[in-house]
């Protein structure tokens, strides 16, 4: 009798636990499809490490997106050329990136809404250690740059502005910021181009700069956005709502000053409280204005030489 007692509770216990497995497994799938659901209905914007993302990074903290309206995602990657695959791919509907790099999406089919232009600006820090001190002394020197960006049309203006021969400066792409640092404090190469913080970080390990595309009235960073997507109706409301979240985050870090930020600014960097509190004080944001004729201009003649 105990035994088929025993029998029949173990039995029991076993179709108890398949169906808790089975809820579960049903749980999980609708979660599952709850998460892309909401993913797929957020406004997706694909974010670098780096200064300019800062306004969006204080509209995620601060809560300014709007939630009721699929709200906004942002996706961190470590270099432009990811971003580029992902805008590409159709993985997010946006993207900070360069105006190069973005007329050249558009010239491979995919239009792009140019929104805001950002406070983007590259320094050429050469490593200590190689004594470069003026762009002349980079013949036959190594640069570390991204192809057809930004850097690859600094790059050309480095050679035409001290007549080196475009083929004695040599330029490595390394798209990922974490590992052009990492190359830098390794000493693997002469000269590499950082926007902001890690050019601060590069400058207080006392590496010279020799290059500030401020002083070449250079304008090129920027947020685009997938034109046929901001097309469809649901999309420009987002796109309204962000702008409006966007202007009221460089209004905040205008008035408040970055260091108000700086913890921030250090977490989604990935650079030390002291790179941070050693930037640049003059650093201002501006609304979400397109950018400059001239720019784009300039970004467009060089790409067509290529």
């Amino acid at each position: 009798m105990k035994k088929i007692l025993y029998t029949i509770i173990a039995v029991m216990l076993l179709v108890a636990c398949g169906q808790s497995y089975e809820e579960t497994k049903r749980i999980t799938r609708q979660q599952r499809r709850e998460i892309l659901r909401k993913d797929s209905a957020a406004l997706k914007i694909a974010v670098m490490p780096t200064l300019d993302c800062l306004p969006l990074y204080v509209a995620e903290q601060e809560q300014l997106f709007d939630t009721l309206n699929g709200g906004v995602r942002l996706k961190p990657f470590k270099a432009h050329i990811d971003c580029d695959t992902a805008l590409l791919r159709q993985r997010v509907e946006g993207g900070v990136i360069d105006l190069v790099r973005a007329l050249r999406i558009t010239k491979g089919g995919t239009s792009l809404r140019y929104v805001a232009a950002t406070n983007t600006y590259w320094q050429l820090i050469t490593n200590k250690n190689s004594r470069i001190h003026q762009l002349k002394q980079l013949d036959d020197k190594m640069v570390a740059m991204t192809r057809f960006s930004a850097t690859d049309l600094l790059c050309d203006l480095i050679v035409d502005s001290v007549k080196l021969r475009e083929e004695h400066l040599f330029r490595v792409q390394i798209n990922d910021l974490d590992v052009r640092m990492q190359m830098l404090q390794n000493n693997e190469l002469d000269a590499l181009f950082f926007p902001e913080p890690q050019a601060t970080m590069a400058r207080l390990a006392k590496n010279p700069v020799v290059l500030d595309s401020r002083k070449q009235d250079i304008q090129l960073g920027v947020i685009v956005f997938r034109e046929k997507e901001m097309r469809r109706p649901e999309r420009h409301k987002q796109l309204d709502l962000f702008v409006k979240a966007y202007n009221a985050a460089c209004d905040s870090i205008n008035k408040k000053g970055i260091r108000h930020y700086r913890d921030l600014v250090s977490t989604k960097c990935g650079v030390s409280l002291a790179v941070v509190d050693s930037l640049p004080k003059d650093i201002k944001f501006q609304h979400a204005i397109g950018p400059r004729q001239q720019d784009i201009d300039r970004a467009e003649k060089w790409l067509n030489k290529k």
